[in-house]
């Protein structure tokens, strides 16, 4: 007596099956007709923003943060930062300035330790105020 037994294939294993299949044409690298140099645009958008219902756009404040401290050989605690602060203007312009460690906001996972160890920290931290005015953030380390 056969038997056999069929399941069906998990999403993995049929993306697999579709990229190796032999009866696909190769994926093109560029569209015929389209061309491959960057299109420039204009540096302003073409919508005044400069309206109080925009201040949420305003409110954007991106932190750049990169830390580290290591205790040296001879027993000294040595520690190096910077912080780059970037908001965006009336019309939305974006502007990045140097600040220090001491302006990265606390809903931040940036911390100094209290001992004096091995420590790296780089991210970047982005806060904002929606047009509600409710406080949101996300943090990518990097």
């Amino acid at each position: 007596m056969r038997a056999s037994f069929h399941s069906e294939q998990r999403a993995i294993e049929r993306l697999f099956d579709i990229a190796f299949r032999d009866d696909m044409p190769p994926p093109a690298l560029s569209l015929p007709g389209v061309a491959a140099a960057p299109i420039l645009v204009d540096a302003q958008a073409d919508v005044d923003i400069s309206d109080a219902a925009f201040d949420f756009v305003r409110s954007i404040r991106v932190f750049e943060i990169t830390y580290q401290q290591r205790r040296s050989s001879d027993g000294d605690c040595n520690s190096w930062g910077t912080v780059f602060v970037g908001s965006y203007g009336e019309q939305g312009d974006y502007t990045r300035r140097r600040s220090n460690i001491s302006a990265v906001p606390a809903a931040s996972d940036f911390g100094i330790p209290a001992s004096c160890g091995n420590y790296w920290h780089r991210s970047v931290f982005v806060e904002w105020r929606d047009y509600e005015g409710t406080y949101g953030h996300e943090e990518v380390h990097y």
